[in-house]
């Protein structure tokens, strides 16, 4: 790429990002948003930093980056049982980026945000040496005092997932360009959906009004399955049990799985799943299930919630699972 040239961060701000503004947004000629909080609800808000080398590969192309920097905040939103009102936008760019990649970027970010009625309503724009840096603060609204929270989570509650596990972890090593042993065996359309679903992240958010009226707790899978359902039960004060033949699988996971069964643990702790865990008392779980099936939305218990006592338990055919990390750590391995 080469450099953006004769365009200053005024007039990237009015190419690029201004057609994306919301009303709250004022044009993105102003220096702060006006947010308007519908009467009767409360304010959510929430933050994510993704970075070049960490959160996406410097070849991803610049609309799946645009994409998965508002669906990463969207899908915790949706977590939360609120409804998107806007986002705030930071960018860091090295020199290096262009006209063209700001183009893709801004279209892929603008294709999710109407899909999501999630505007930009602000933010800010710098140079910086590298790698590219941006981060996303979205902002939603609930119904007064009915924000979902990870600590409501109680023994005897139904631990239940939306989507499939382990795509995009499956699909990051491919995105990469490497080809794992099991990849060779998959088709072309299964290697290029797994690489899909680490590029662009489907936030559920057509079901968060759902979970708010029947889940005591939920979070967005983010860091891996497993590790967050310990962060989520550990908050509530609580133990688990999970039935790792139950977790939800694509096609193109299962046939990994046939092919490598040491792939499990990628599907299990691996992340990127951006799929929503939740705990569901029993006697709402016939009509939650019943609600967000009806949205289309694949929705599988896999367990359940017991006495902290009882720990936090993962079992497979043939006993429990044990596995050297429960979930990515940005802090204890390797990035790149």
């Amino acid at each position: 790429m080469t450099a953006p040239g004769p365009l200053d961060e005024f007039g990237l701000i009015e190419r690029f990002f201004a057609p994306l503004a919301g009303p709250s947004g004022l044009g993105l000629k102003d220096d702060a948003a006006l947010v308007h909080v519908p009467v009767g609800h409360d304010l959510v808000t929430t933050v994510d930093a993704i970075i070049e080398g960490v959160h996406f590969l410097p070849s991803d192309p610049a609309e799946t980056i645009g994409w998965k920097a508002l669906g990463v905040n969207v899908s915790d939103l949706s977590a939360k049982g609120a409804e998107p009102l806007g986002f705030l936008l930071t960018l860091a760019l090295p020199k290096h980026i262009d006209a063209s990649w700001l183009a893709g970027f801004a279209d892929g970010l603008g294709s999710a945000a109407d899909l999501w009625s999630c505007p930009l309503v602000g933010g800010d724009t710098v140079k910086m040496p590298g790698p590219l840096t941006l981060s996303i603060t979205a902002f939603g609204a609930v119904p007064s005092g009915t924000m979902l929270r990870r600590s409501g989570a109680r023994p005897g509650d139904i631990l239940a997932v939306t989507g499939t596990m382990g795509d995009a972890a499956l699909g990051l090593p491919l995105a990469r360009g490497s080809l794992p042993s099991w990849a060779s065996t998959l088709k072309p359309e299964d290697r290029a959906f797994l690489v899909e679903r680490y590029r662009r992240p489907r936030p559920r958010i057509n079901v968060a009004a759902m979970l708010r009226a029947d889940a005591s707790a939920a979070m967005d899978i983010s860091d891996g399955l497993l590790g967050d359902a310990a962060k989520m039960l550990a908050v509530s004060g609580c133990g688990a049990l999970i039935d790792a033949n139950l977790v939800p699988l694509s096609d193109a996971a299962r046939h990994a799985l046939t092919a490598e069964p040491s792939c499990l643990e990628t599907v299990l702790t691996g992340g990127d799943d951006y799929e929503i865990l939740c705990a569901v008392p029993p006697a709402r779980w016939d009509r939650l299930q019943a609600n967000i099936a009806a949205c289309g939305v694949p929705f599988t218990r896999i367990g359940m919630v017991t006495e902290r006592e009882a720990g936090f338990s993962v079992q497979g055919s043939d006993g429990p699972l044990n596995f050297s990390s429960l979930a990515f750590n940005h802090f204890g391995q390797d990035n790149s």
